[in-house]
């Protein structure tokens, strides 16, 4: 495993993260493939509660047969949930430990369906504003995409200007790689 591929890098922190962290709360703000929500209930088990959303059943549904093949079932603890991230203060009210997004589209799903930088800049801030201390939040930016350079801008204009007393942001490039490679931006809670 190389944990210098973007989601590799990205788990490995909130893995270390986590530690003994009980009643963990985490967000899956984009689920797409189920990949980070698998990750999540494997890591904390019935020490936490996970809110993952999407806005193609497509997702939700690959989601719930990888949870299935993982011999997870959705639960109490596991909720996925069929609306955008934009909409999270509709669904998640207590203090927030992680949160993960990939942005971009929905792999091996439609290329026209599509985050939003508008959308995610509202979700980002309300996650923040429950954010608890030392709480982490991961962000993978896929911009090759119509509109991923404009959501991509956005975001990093937006966690450049976040107050340096308050929370550290970490951005990592791929300096070496042409066509458009992920940024990943991790903003911790001080």
């Amino acid at each position: 495993m190389s944990v210098l591929k973007a989601t590799n890098l990205v788990q490995y922190i909130i893995e270390n993260r986590v530690g003994d962290i009980t009643d963990c709360v985490a967000i899956d703000a984009t689920m797409g493939n189920g990949n980070d929500t698998l990750f999540l209930t494997k890591l904390l088990g019935s020490k936490g509660k996970i809110y993952s959303f999407d806005i193609q059943i497509q997702a939700i549904d690959k989601t719930k047969k990888l949870l299935e093949e993982n011999n997870f079932i959705e639960t109490e603890n596991a909720n996925l949930i069929l609306d955008s991230h934009g909409n999270i203060g509709s669904y998640v009210k207590e203090e927030i430990d992680i949160a993960m997004f990939n942005l971009g589209y929905l792999p091996g799903g439609d290329h026209t369906v599509v985050t939003n930088g508008e959308i995610t800049l509202k979700a980002l801030k309300y996650i923040l504003s429950l954010l608890k201390k030392s709480g982490i939040i991961s962000l993978i930016i896929y911009y090759g995409h119509e509109g991923g350079k404009e959501e991509k801008d956005s975001i990093i204009s937006f966690t450049n200007s976040l107050d340096s007393r308050s929370y550290r942001v970490l951005r990592c490039d791929y300096t070496n790689q042409g066509n458009n490679p992920p940024i990943v931006l991790f903003i911790e809670k001080k």
